[in-house]
């Protein structure tokens, strides 16, 4: 695995609701090729005093900026979502095993996302289209404040919403909306573990190729400290070296 520590710039911060925050950042010189699905692993501010990196999944990158969308859940996340442009961050990257990007032109491409697990699928559904694939997203929340960024998802491919408030798009959980799922070829999806779970069966029972993000807690990043394993078909695995991008075939709670 090729990755390195990288002292990255704060460029421009966007707030949003829910907590959640897009940081663009630059480094001093070129970043190495990021693939989707894969993610980096942050060091945060002196000021959050926690020690451990925090994974986040990489939304885009475009003009040299690496962008991430980043979720208020404790010390360690709400100091980085914090943090102001100028501000410098240690990054390792790029981690994990990423996205299947090499699909037939006319393959019919469905990606599902719940919540910030929209995140990895932006990146996703630009290297598609930017190849010949036309995706479509299924993107789905509690409000409509908790999914920014739509207008950069709808340069890529056609958007369904649903929100569990109605506040926008169809009122529901995204799995309440699953009518474009049996006429897909393959199906990505990122997000809450009930959501991949029913979007996994459901594609599983109908016999279409489909892969998923995890989000298990993970420490180093690296595979050394063994705290995001996963139970697949060829045993435990760490999340954050064999995944976070899994086919559900290769996973046991699927089968």
């Amino acid at each position: 695995m090729n990755y390195k520590d990288f002292e990255l710039r704060v460029e421009a911060v966007s707030h949003y609701g829910a907590g959640l925050s897009l940081l663009k950042m630059k480094a001093e010189g070129p970043l190495p090729e990021i693939l989707p699905g894969q993610f980096v692993n942050v060091l945060a501010p002196k000021r959050a005093g926690v020690l451990l990196r925090r994974p986040i999944s990489v939304c885009n990158v475009a003009d040299g900026l690496l962008w991430l969308l980043v979720k208020d859940l404790g010390r360690g996340s709400k100091a980085i979502s914090e943090c102001e442009k100028g501000e410098k961050l240690s990054v390792i990257l790029p981690l994990g095993h990423g996205f299947t990007t090499d699909i037939a032109p006319d393959a019919r491409l469905l990606l599902v996302g719940g919540g910030v697990g929209i995140a990895p699928l932006l990146y996703l559904g630009k290297k598609l289209y930017t190849q010949g694939n036309k995706p479509e997203f299924l993107l789905g929340a509690r409000s409509k404040t908790d999914l920014p960024l739509l207008d950069e998802f709808e340069k890529y491919g056609k958007l369904h919403i649903s929100t569990e408030d109605g506040s926008l798009g169809e009122k529901g959980l995204v799995t309440q909306h699953f009518r474009f799922v049996a006429h897909s070829d393959m199906i990505y999806c990122c997000g809450p573990m009930p959501m991949m779970r029913a979007v996994a069966a459901s594609a599983y029972t109908r016999g279409i190729e489909c892969e998923v993000s995890l989000e298990n807690k993970m420490a180093c990043g690296l595979g050394a400290c063994l705290c995001c394993v996963e139970d697949t078909v060829s045993g435990n695995e760490c999340t954050c070296t064999k995944g976070p991008v899994f086919n559900i075939k290769q996973l046991k709670w699927q089968i």
